[in-house]
């Protein structure tokens, strides 16, 4: 048990020491939790900046319930990083769950928001307690961007875009490898799940800003067609995403069809073991520190209704960033008040989209929205 009241399970991550770094700069006191104490170490000490002003100590734990239990004792929130989450988060939600504490994580993984939503979600809210996987630039700035336009009424169709500079870490890259071997892509139909044509490919997508097109994928549905099921403004959701580099974007399909053919009659088991040694394969080290001028971001909702339209893009950058400031503001909302809702709910829904848009254009990762709208 500890006195510090956020636990950050796998700080030594890319992501996890980005929310190290923002939470210092929210002066809360953090446990920085993982399984290797050399590596918690050497992240802190290194990847950290500023961290010698932190007030933060550091934990290692086992991977099972009752440890984490044991670890979260006494905390008020953990800011989860551990992927991929439809394999590890069970254990984590369930331990969160047992010890009392909010539970955020940064997942891009469709099928891990929807067990949350239907195994956790009455669960947490019936403890008073948030669930809300997903907080990260990938989704929760769009979430945004489609929350500025769903302030106009009458609008029921969300078509959105997220693009990004740079290329994925390791946690996402195996990430992504599993989830496409575990689970279908869906997006939102009248307010039913719809799974994605498997055999689509590649999509091009008009991108604001620039003249070339861009090559986009479903990304795994993404969380937009979740969190806004039990939205009645909304009926219609689909989401495609990539990164502004064509080369890299034009390789993804190739590599996820060559890695399922390869693995497609081995076990459970072997099988992830074996997606997860590609994923090593395309991404083996960490990538450097974001570079703003480099590592850009884009979001884009066109919201449409019988009778109306609304377009927003925010222009950003850094989306690492963006996502360790979001998840870092939302344990520094939740030690200070309750969170809007309780029980499954998005960041957005959780904290509010103009707070969280005003966090990221404080701290310079955001331009201002531009909105447009039409009747």
């Amino acid at each position: 048990m500890s006195e510090k009241k956020v636990v950050v399970y796998g700080a030594s991550g890319y992501t996890g020491r980005l929310i190290c770094e923002y939470l210092r700069e929210y002066n809360v006191p953090f446990v920085a939790a993982g399984r290797s104490q050399e590596k918690l170490e050497s992240s802190m000490a290194t990847n950290v900046a500023g961290i010698e002003t932190a007030d933060y100590e550091i934990r290692t734990v086992d991977h099972d319930v009752e440890s984490l239990a044991e670890l979260f004792d006494g905390a008020s929130v953990v800011c989860n990083t551990v992927g991929p989450f439809s394999t590890l988060g069970p254990t984590v939600v369930e331990a969160a769950l047992k010890a009392g504490v909010h539970y955020t994580d940064t997942t891009g993984e469709q099928d891990w928001l929807m067990d949350c939503d239907a195994t956790w979600g009455e669960k947490y809210a019936e403890a008073g307690l948030l669930l809300s996987p997903g907080i990260a630039q990938m989704y929760t700035t769009g979430e945004i961007a489609a929350q500025l336009c769903l302030e106009k009424p009458g609008l029921d169709t969300l078509d959105i875009a997220v693009f990004w500079g740079g290329s994925p870490t390791i946690a996402s890259t195996e990430t992504i490898l599993v989830n496409a071997a575990s689970s279908a892509a869906h997006f939102l139909e009248q307010n039913a799940y719809v799974p994605f044509d498997p055999g689509q490919g590649l999509v091009p997508l008009v991108v604001p800003g620039q003249h070339e097109l861009a090559q986009s994928l479903p990304w795994g549905g993404t969380s937009h067609p979740v969190w806004f099921k039990r939205d009645p403004r909304v009926a219609n959701c689909k989401a495609q995403g990539g990164v502004f580099n064509a080369a890299l974007m034009n390789g993804v399909p190739q590599i996820v069809a060559g890695a399922l053919e390869a693995t497609k009659d081995m076990s459970a088991e072997d099988r992830a073991a074996a997606l997860t040694a590609t994923a090593r394969q395309v991404m083996d080290q960490m990538p450097p520190r974001e570079n703003p001028r480099v590592n850009k971001s884009l979001d884009s909702v066109h919201a449409s209704g019988p009778l109306g339209r609304a377009h927003c893009v925010i222009h950003g950058n850094s989306n690492y960033k963006q996502t360790g400031l979001m998840q870092a503001y939302a344990a520094y909302s939740l030690l200070q008040q309750p969170p809007r809702r309780v029980g499954f709910a998005s960041g957005c829904q959780a904290f509010g989209h103009h707070e969280l848009l005003g966090v990221l254009r404080t701290f310079g990762l955001v331009s201002t929205p531009v909105l447009t709208t039409q009747d």
